[in-house]
């Protein structure tokens, strides 16, 4: 027998053989029994005097929505002594005379000191209180609760744990939710502590080593263990270093250093992590997480059964590889690294890449071909998504070709002086371009994204994490491990990380103190789920390509059907391809319309009539649902404007500020559309399809932008660089600037060095 605390615990319990914990967060959506334990910090108000009322709410309101899942739930719960302790303080004062009252005087009485209270009278005093309380709130869910106090000796007499055994499986087969507390009244006295002002508080170990204790006998799936911390850290909560320890694994609480208890109850976390991993030994996966302050959607207990990364995760799995924590501060280290190489040398890693990718194609083949076999039998990528999963010996070479531009353009990168001031005589300043620092690219479908990425953080000298679909896994593996062999030739391997545990998107979007820029790529959902889950971190990308061809009345008629076709045919699951096709209103009933609708015809582009565009005609297409639709496939709108302007004011209103064309042989009407429509790309007399990074010299890109702010359009090497400013004095200090100082601003502009012309 081992003692933690005063509840006395078998090595393993008798009524339960040896279970199978749950090896990863994502597996907790599988809990079907739950044990949530609040503790004291969880349950009392900030003042250490009552119930946080508030907080019990959304408690109760997650577990009823649990246990209306079909889940069985148990509460093991504290607060009695403080519910009582503010009773008790209540009845005091209300007992004191009138005469007395009044004898002392209005101020005396606000400073009438209150005596110290037990904490059985407390106890005994906020039990009925407090569970009246919990059975008001789970009624609200038409849910009934039942009381089960318990006390140290329950667990001596091998009768009585047999019959709580017996009426905890009662109570939840008839879908009773189990409240369990130490019977606080009557257990023997702590040992003097200050938890509660003037209170001798039962000690929050019970509670942690009962719910272990009923979690295991109980076989439960799950046991979330509530308090006033994140979770357990690698050095106390507050110190400099603290980390929060994602996952914890039996062994590793000899690198762990344990702090001081929480603002109410004993415990602390020492006694927290003791009773977890004896839950975990008997089978059952436990979560520490803090109840008070819930940082993710105020859902603490319903975003643990989610499998989300709050607090910390007990789990007897060890992953092979580093955490996604470890990897995002390699990848720091790494970039770091990599900035200080020299540009030559930035220039030859990617050159080594893009040889790699010929000199190892048939391996890349190879490991393309099982992701589409992988794909194709599972049958859950459409056609699409399953063009840009494939690869070949072109799209490869393109590859290559590309790779060897972003290194013959990124010689003159980072430490690029861009500006140069002398702010007064021996006071020079400059701004020079430097990597942003960590950049997590997250990307569906297109293994041929990773060596793009990947060359252009190498020519920026940023660290980069990349998380790619599973339905690529084969070929991100290879092409990640070329990157890292090219990588290797200057020692800077860790610079590019992989993520292959089962981190979710949302997660990884909330590591704001590992990750400078998110940059999305793939669906216009997928962008915009990371844009609401990126806690803190900017996201680069656009969530929809709305892209506009608008014909003029001075349209060449050889022009017209090219370019049109080229938009919406050539690629129509790209972001940069046509969606809405504008046409004049005098362009109606013309050859030239007769010709534009044979083309998209004979292409097989089914055609959704715009409102206006409908209104002239007998028979018309399906009218359109919305103006603000990205098909991504051979549909497109067709609506009509009076004017160049109404069809600036249109793409204003329905676009999504990505790409828009008009064809016109008339410049003063085109240098009009060019510069009144706002978007990343306005071309004249050009396909959409022109909107992309190698198309336009930048060798590749990470993405198209439709921000605002930093990069906008195709984002090559110079949108994935910041800057940084630097000042070379000589004991120069402001007071000399002073009205009555020594020395005078001279803002002065410096010329720029000499690029390298190379």
């Amino acid at each position: 027998i081992r003692h933690w605390s005063n509840i006395p615990f078998i090595t393993m319990p008798l009524s339960r053989a040896h279970g199978k914990s749950f090896a990863h967060r994502s597996e907790l959506k599988h809990a079907k029994r739950i044990v949530v334990k609040l503790g004291s910090a969880v349950v009392t108000r900030g003042d250490e005097c009552g119930l946080a009322l508030g907080r019990l709410a959304s408690i109760v309101e997650q577990v009823s929505m649990l246990q209306n899942q079909g889940r069985e739930m148990m509460i093991v719960t504290s607060g009695a002594v403080a519910f009582g302790k503010q009773r008790l303080r209540h009845e005091i004062l209300l007992s004191q005379s009138v005469r007395q009252a009044l004898h002392s005087g209005q101020s005396q009485l606000k400073d009438m000191a209150i005596p110290v209270l037990e904490a059985r009278a407390c106890a005994a005093a906020g039990q009925s209180g407090l569970m009246a309380l919990y059975e008001a709130m789970f009624t609200q869910y038409s849910i009934c609760a039942a009381q089960i106090l318990v006390t140290n000796l329950d667990f001596h007499d091998e009768q009585k744990r047999r019959n709580l055994n017996g009426t905890l499986h009662e109570l939840l087969r008839m879908n009773i939710v189990p409240i369990i507390n130490t019977n606080d009244a009557v257990v023997p006295p702590p040992e003097p502590n200050s938890d509660l002002q003037g209170v001798n508080v039962i000690s929050v170990k019970d509670n942690d080593s009962l719910a272990a204790r009923l979690a295991v006998e109980m076989k439960t799936d799950l046991l979330i263990v509530l308090s006033d911390v994140e979770g357990l850290f690698d050095s106390p909560p507050g110190s400099d270093d603290a980390k929060l320890i994602d996952i914890f694994y039996p062994g590793d609480q000899q690198s762990v250093t344990f702090g001081t208890k929480s603002r109410v109850g004993m415990g602390g976390m020492e006694a927290k992590v003791k009773a977890a991993l004896w839950a975990l030994q008997g089978g059952t996966s436990v979560v520490i997480a803090n109840g008070t302050h819930p940082k993710i959607s105020g859902h603490v207990i319903t975003d643990i059964v989610e499998g989300k990364k709050v607090g910390t995760f007990f789990s007897e799995v060890k992953p092979a590889g580093p955490t996604v924590e470890q990897q995002a501060e390699m990848a720091r280290a790494g970039g770091r690294t990599l900035a200080a190489l020299q540009p030559e040398q930035r220039a030859e890693i990617i050159y080594r890449l893009a040889d790699l990718l010929t000199d190892q194609r048939e391996e890349i083949l190879l490991a393309n071909k099982k992701d589409l076999e992988e794909a194709e039998n599972k049958g859950r990528l459409a056609l699409p998504l399953l063009k840009r999963l494939s690869l070949s010996t072109s799209k490869l070479n393109s590859l290559a070709i590309g790779l060897r531009q972003i290194a013959a353009s990124s010689q003159d990168s980072v430490g690029r002086v861009i500006r140069r001031t002398r702010i007064a005589k021996d006071l020079d300043l400059e701004q020079v371009t430097v990597p942003i620092g960590v950049l997590l690219v997250i990307f569906e479908s297109r293994p041929d994204c990773l060596p793009q990425v990947s060359a252009l953080a190498i020519a920026s000298g940023n660290g980069l994490l990349l998380k790619g679909g599973k339905e690529a896994a084969h070929s991100n593996q290879i092409l990640h491990h070329l990157t890292q062999e090219a990588l290797s030739i200057h020692g800077v391997r860790d610079a590019v990380q992989l993520v292959n545990t089962r981190e979710e998107v949302e997660d990884l979007c909330r590591l704001d103190k590992l990750i400078d820029l998110i940059i999305p790529r793939g669906s216009s959902q997928l962008v915009r789920n990371i844009q609401k889950a990126a806690k803190g971190i900017p996201v680069m990308g656009h969530s929809e390509g709305i892209c506009h061809v608008y014909v003029d009345t001075d349209a060449s008629v050889e022009k017209v059907t090219r370019i049109i076709r080229d938009s919406k045919c050539e690629y129509p699951a790209a972001c940069n391809a046509l969606e809405t096709l504008l046409i004049h209103r005098d362009l109606l009933r013309t050859p030239l319309f007769d010709q534009i609708i044979d083309m998209l015809r004979v292409e097989q582009v089914k055609i959704h009539a715009g409102p206006k565009f409908a209104s002239y005609l007998t028979f018309s297409p399906s009218e359109v649902k919305s103006l603000r639709t990205e098909y991504g496939d051979l549909e497109c709108c067709i609506e009509v404007v009076d004017s160049v302007k109404e069809a600036v004011e249109h793409i204003h209103k329905y676009g999504s500020s990505h790409t828009d064309v008009i064809i016109t042989e008339n410049e003063k009407t085109a240098e009009f559309f060019l510069q009144h429509v706002d978007s990343a790309c306005v071309f004249w007399n050009a396909s959409t399809r022109f909107s992309d990074g190698y198309r336009f010299g930048l060798g590749a890109e990470v993405g198209i932008s439709t921000s605002r702010i930093h990069a906008r359009g195709p984002v090559g090497i110079e949108g994935l660089l910041t800057t940084k400013w630097l000042l070379r004095g000589d004991n120069h200090v402001v007071s000399d600037f002073s009205e009555h100082g020594s020395m005078k601003y001279l803002h002065e502009s410096l010329p720029l060095p000499q690029r390298n012309a190379s």
